[in-house]
């Protein structure tokens, strides 16, 4: 994969239900904080170096904004730096909340 691809939000559910790819928020700490997908890693400036030291570059990664379109930056530079196979959310995380509203907790 040398470019991102999108992803639906059933799709983007399917795989965080069946664990098969990580899910990364983008959005600012106190949107994160207010709510985020259970489980899913806030990657910031901050814990890039955290995520990058963690996360196996083979595994598929879905990155998630607000709406939808930061992921796409996001998701582009995560292909760019390695990883094999990156999506951006379509919708972002409010397209997520009102399908999955259950899939979603605060800190």
């Amino acid at each position: 994969m040398e470019q991102f691809e999108k992803l639906a939000p059933s799709e983007a559910h399917q795989h965080w239900v069946d664990g098969t790819a990580i899910l990364v928020d983008v959005r600012d700490p106190q949107s994160f904080h207010a709510g985020h997908v259970s489980g899913a890693f806030h990657l910031t400036n901050e814990t890039l170096s955290t995520f990058l030291e963690q996360t196996d570059y083979e595994k598929t990664i879905m990155v998630m904004c607000y709406h939808g379109h930061s992921s796409q930056g996001a998701a582009q530079y995560l292909i760019n730096i390695g990883f094999e196979s990156v999506y951006s959310i379509n919708g972002g995380f409010e397209a997520w909340l009102r399908e999955y509203p259950q899939a979603v907790t605060a800190l």
